[in-house]
């Protein structure tokens, strides 16, 4: 296994710190209208929120490597039962969040496997706002949803 050199903070161009010194990776799961999110500790950076599984890339991986390496580890999914379908970036000019979205099969199951997590659930896309969103994900959410929309129902 190679080293974990990812984790650190980084001071982006957007005046804002960063988890991820080589940026940050997660996975945005979809099945069935709703999306699997994952209710953060509330010791983690901003925590008692919701968001999608992931964290820090490390440098030798790839944005699919690092999204799907961490989903595994916060909440045990199998990765073969994924179908990757687009990868949306936010780029900050030096550090950047990669989202992988992907669809789940009917066999997909997660828990919360680790201390950073307190619960997971599916949560249908027109209820995401509902919940306090982990600040990132919650500006991301719109520009995520059209992603979805023009996935799941191409024109």
């Amino acid at each position: 296994m190679a080293a974990r050199d990812g984790d650190g903070w980084i001071q982006c161009a957007c005046g804002s710190k960063h988890w991820g010194v080589h940026g940050a990776a997660g996975l945005l799961i979809i099945r069935d209208g709703a999306i699997f999110l994952q209710h953060r500790a509330p010791w983690v950076h901003n925590g008692d929120t919701w968001g999608i599984p992931g964290g820090a890339r490390d440098s030798h991986e790839s944005v699919m490597e690092g999204a799907m390496r961490e989903a595994v580890e916060e909440t045990g999914i199998n990765p073969g039962d994924l179908e990757p379908l687009h990868t949306f970036t936010d780029d900050h000019q030096g550090w950047s969040y990669s989202t992988v979205i992907a669809r789940a099969n009917q066999s997909l199951e997660g828990h919360e496997l680790n201390d950073e997590s307190f619960e997971v659930r599916w949560v249908k896309f027109d209820d995401v706002t509902r919940l306090p969103l982990h600040p990132s994900f919650a500006k991301s959410w719109p520009l995520l949803r059209q992603c979805i929309d023009d996935l799941i129902t191409p024109g």
